[in-house]
C-alpha cells in the first residue's frame, strides 16, 4: 500500500475499541485480566521472580541515600524499604544525618495508616508552614494524581481531629497563615478546567465548609489550571497566583497582605522566581520592551518594587547560545542560582543582587562532566541560610549527595549511594547521529569498550515538554542489562530542553515527528558504527515516550528487534478527551482543529497501524490508577494490534498511578517484566553478549 492509498481516519465513535476506555468497565477489566495472565505466563515464572527480587533488594537497601529537605531545624525524609513498602515519613537533624547510621524519628507510618483505615494510601506531598508544627498531607490511593488532603500535627504526630480535610480530588494547597489555606482544587461544582485541574484559587478558613470558601481568582475553563503559593520573603506576607494558560504560558498576579491583586505586565511564556524585592524571569520567546529586544531563553532580573512602579530597566543575567541553555533557576538566601547545560556539560552560576547591581560567581567545587543536580536544602526560602544540596553521578558512578554550606563553601559529602552493579570493563562514550534533516542528535552509550557488532542494546529517550534527559546512574539497567553483557543508549531528542527553547520547539506540534526521526537516526547510527544490528536493538519509552515507541513500531519497524511502551500516550485523535489530555495541547496540537489534526495524524500510531506489515514485537504496559494518561491508550493499541495479527502484549497492574508501582517490589516487577520481554525478543540470553 502506498502512502496515497492509506485509508482516511474513521470518525472517533467508529472506533471498535472505545469500550476499553471504560477504566472500571466489566468487559474492559475482563480483557485486561486475560491479557495480564497471558503476559505473566509468557514472561513471568522463576526467572522473572529471581530478577524482580534482585532489583527490589537494590531499591530496599538500607544504605541507599535518604534524600531530605529541611523544615525549620529538622531534615525530613520519605523512606521506603521491604519492611515499609508504602513508606515512613521521618525526621532527623543535620548533625545526625551526617552520621553513617542516623537516628530517625518516625512521624507517620503509611503502612500502618493504610492498614488501619483499609485504604490503598501513599503519601504524595507534604505542605508545611515556616515556624509552625502543622502540615497538610496529600494522600493518594494507589499512586493516582487525585489526593485526599488532611491536616497533621508534627508535634503530636497525629492528624488534627477538627483540622482541614478535603475528599479525593486533583489539586493542592498552601498555607497563607495558620488558619487560612490557598486552595487550588477541582473539588466542588464547576471547579475543574477541561484539563481536569483546578479552575479557581479559594481562601479556605479554618472551621469553614469548603463550599463556602471565598474564590479570589478564577480562570477560563479552557485554560490548563490556576494555583496559588504563599511567599513570606518580602516585608509583608504575600501570595503569587498563577494562571497556567497552557503547559508553557502563564499569567501571574501578586496578591498583597491587604488582599489586593496586581497582574504583572509580563509575557506569558516565562519562568519566574521572586525573593524579597527581587525577581528574575526566563523568556520563552523574544521580547521587545522600551526599545530593547531580549532573545528567547535570556534571564532578566529587576527589583520588584521598581517593576511595579513602571521601570523596565532589566539586568541581563544569562544569555543562551545554540548549544548552551538554562535548565532551571531558584533563590537561596537572596542569591539566584542558575542551572545551565553547556554542550550537555553542567554549569552553575550564582547571581547576587544589590543596590549597586548584580554580582556573579560560579558554584565552587562541582565536576564539569557527568550529571550534577543542585537544589536548596531548605523547603521554605524564608528559612534558608543558603545551604545547597548537590547530587553528582554518571552511568557508572553511583550518586554522591553533597552539601554546599551557604552556597559558597567547597562541597562536602553527606551520603554516598552504594554501587549496585559491577562496572568492570564498561565505558561511557558520547556520540552524535545525523537526523533526517541534517540535525546533530547527541546520545550517550554505556557498555563494553569494544564494538561487538551484535551487542544487545537497550535504547531509551523522551523528547518532549522541554524535559532534558541526563545520563544518570541506573541500578536496574546496570544490574540486569549492563552487568550481564549488554549496552545501553540514551538519546537527546528534539522536543527536550537540552539546548533550550529552539530545541524544544523543533520537536513539538508538527515537529514532534522530527523527534521520532531523531530516535530512528540514533538506532541507524549504532548499526553504522558497528555496535549492533537492528534485530538486537530493544527500545523503551514512557508517557510522551509512548508516542515515540509506537511510532518506531509503525514508521521505523526495520530498525528495532523489540519495543517496550510504558504508561503511554498513543491515540492522538482522542487524547484531549481522556483525563488530563487537554493540558498537553500546547505540546501536540488540537485534533479538533483540521489543520492541526493534519500533523497529529502523522504520528498517531493508533491510526497508522497497517495490515500485512513486518512489525517488531511490542509489550505495552500501563496502570489502572493512572489518572493522568488514560490506560485506554495502551489497552486499545494492544487490542488493535492483536486483532490485526501482530505480536502485541499488554500488562496493566491495578495500582501505580503515572508510574511503575506503589512500592519497590511492584516497581521492580514492572521493570523486570519489560527486561525479560525485550531480551527474549532480541534473542539475548543473559551473559551472551
Amino acid at each position: 500500500m502506498t502512502v496515497d492509498d492509506r485509508p482516511t481516519l474513521s470518525a472517533p465513535d467508529d472506533d471498535p475499541w472505545l469500550w476499553l476506555e471504560e477504566i472500571e468497565g466489566t468487559q474492559a477489566l475482563d480483557f485486561v485480566e486475560r491479557q495480564n495472565q497471558l503476559t505473566l505466563n509468557a514472561f513471568g515464572g522463576k526467572a522473572f521472580e529471581h530478577d524482580r527480587d534482585i532489583l527490589a533488594a537494590i531499591y530496599d537497601r538500607p544504605d541507599n541515600i535518604p534524600y531530605v529537605s529541611r523544615r525549620g531545624s529538622d531534615l525530613h525524609n520519605l523512606w521506603k524499604d521491604a519492611t515499609n513498602p508504602r513508606g515512613l515519613w521521618r525526621r532527623t537533624t543535620l548533625a545526625e544525618f551526617r552520621k553513617a547510621n542516623p537516628a530517625w524519628e518516625t512521624m507517620l507510618d503509611i503502612d500502618q495508616l493504610a492498614a488501619s483505615e483499609g485504604e490503598d494510601w501513599l503519601l504524595s506531598q507534604i505542605v508545611t508552614m515556616p515556624g509552625r508544627s502543622r502540615a497538610i498531607l496529600s494522600l493518594s490511593r494507589g499512586g493516582s494524581d487525585a489526593v485526599t488532603l488532611r491536616e497533621f500535627d508534627m508535634d503530636t504526630k497525629s492528624f488534627v481531629a477538627d483540622g482541614f480535610t478535603l475528599p479525593e480530588a486533583k489539586g493542592g494547597v498552601d498555607w497563607l497563615d495558620t488558619d487560612t489555606l490557598l486552595l487550588s482544587s477541582v473539588h466542588g461544582e464547576g471547579m475543574a478546567t477541561s484539563s481536569g485541574y483546578a479552575r479557581t484559587v479559594r481562601l479556605w478558613r479554618r472551621g469553614q465548609p469548603v463550599d463556602q470558601a471565598q474564590t479570589i481568582i478564577e480562570t477560563a475553563a479552557d485554560h490548563m489550571m490556576i494555583y496559588g503559593s504563599a511567599d513570606d520573603t518580602g516585608e509583608e506576607p504575600r501570595a503569587w497566583l498563577v494562571d497556567q494558560i497552557d503547559f508553557f504560558n502563564h499569567a501571574i498576579w501578586l496578591r498583597d497582605a491587604a488582599g489586593t491583586t496586581t497582574k504583572l505586565d509580563l509575557p506569558t511564556g516565562i519562568w519566574m522566581q521572586a525573593h524579597g524585592d527581587w525577581f528574575a524571569i526566563k523568556l520563552r520567546k523574544d521580547w521587545s520592551i522600551e526599545g530593547r529586544t531580549y532573545t528567547a531563553d535570556t534571564v532578566l532580573g529587576i527589583p520588584l518594587s521598581a517593576f511595579l512602579a513602571g521601570s523596565r530597566d532589566f539586568s541581563v543575567l544569562f544569555e543562551p547560545a545554540p548549544r548552551r541553555a538554562l535548565q532551571g533557576l531558584f533563590w537561596a538566601a537572596g542569591k539566584l542560582v542558575l542551572s545551565i547545560l553547556d554542550e550537555l556539560r553542567p554549569r552553575f552560576e550564582i547571581c547576587t543582587p544589590s543596590a549597586a547591581g548584580w554580582s556573579r560567581d560560579t558554584l565552587p567545587g562541582l565536576p564539569q562532566i557527568g550529571v550534577v543536580d543542585v537544589w536548596p536544602l531548605d523547603r521554605h526560602p524564608s528559612e534558608s541560610n543558603g545551604d545547597l544540596l548537590a547530587n553528582v553521578q554518571d552511568p557508572l558512578t553511583p550518586p554522591s549527595l553533597l552539601l554546599i554550606a551557604r552556597g559558597v563553601t567547597s562541597p562536602t559529602v553527606l551520603k554516598q549511594a552504594p554501587r549496585t552493579f559491577t562496572a568492570d570493563g564498561l565505558v561511557v562514550t558520547q556520540h552524535e547521529a545525523i537526523s533526517i534533516d541534517g540535525e546533530r542528535i547527541p546520545y550517550v552509550q554505556t557498555g563494553p569498550a569494544a564494538e561487538a557488532g551484535d551487542a544487545p542494546v537497550y535504547m531509551s529517550a523522551y523528547g518532549g515538554f522541554g524535559h532534558s534527559v541526563k545520563p544518570y546512574y541506573n541500578p536496574p539497567l546496570g544490574k540486569l542489562w549492563l552487568e550481564r553483557g549488554g549496552t545501553t543508549v540514551q538519546a537527546n531528542l528534539r522536543g527536550g530542553g537540552e539546548f533550550g527553547t529552539r530545541w524544544h520547539d523543533a520537536g513539538r506540534l508538527a515537529g514532534k515527528k522530527l523527534s521520532h526521526d531523531d530516535f530512528a537516526a540514533v538506532a541507524a547510527d549504532l548499526v553504522r558504527r558497528g555496535v549492533t544490528t537492528a534485530k538486537r536493538i530493544a527500545a523503551q519509552g514512557g508517557s510522551n515516550g509512548g508516542i515515540l515507541i509506537t511510532n518506531m513500531l509503525v514508521r521505523y519497524p526495520e530498525r528495532f528487534g523489540a519495543l517496550f511502551c510504558t504508561i503511554p500516550l498513543i491515540d492522538m485523535r482522542r487524547y484531549t478527551k481522556l483525563l488530563a489530555g487537554a493540558s498537553w495541547i500546547a505540546e501536540y496540537g488540537d485534533p479538533d482543529k483540521p489543520d492541526e489534526w493534519a500533523w497529529l495524524k502523522t504520528y498517531s500510531a493508533y491510526h497508522n497501524v497497517r495490515a500485512s506489515q513486518t512489525y517488531p514485537p511490542i509489550l505495552i504496559a500501563t496502570t489502572r490508577r493512572d489518572d493522568r494518561v488514560h490506560p485506554g491508550h495502551a489497552r486499545k493499541m494492544a487490542a488493535k494490534l492483536q486483532a490485526m495479527g501482530y505480536e502485541a502484549w499488554l500488562y496493566e497492574p491495578a495500582a501505580g498511578g503515572h508510574g511503575y508501582g506503589k512500592d519497590n517490589k511492584e516497581r521492580a516487577g514492572f521493570e523486570v517484566l519489560g527486561f525479560r520481554f525485550l531480551k527474549e525478543k532480541i534473542g539475548w540470553k543473559d551473559g551472551e553478549a
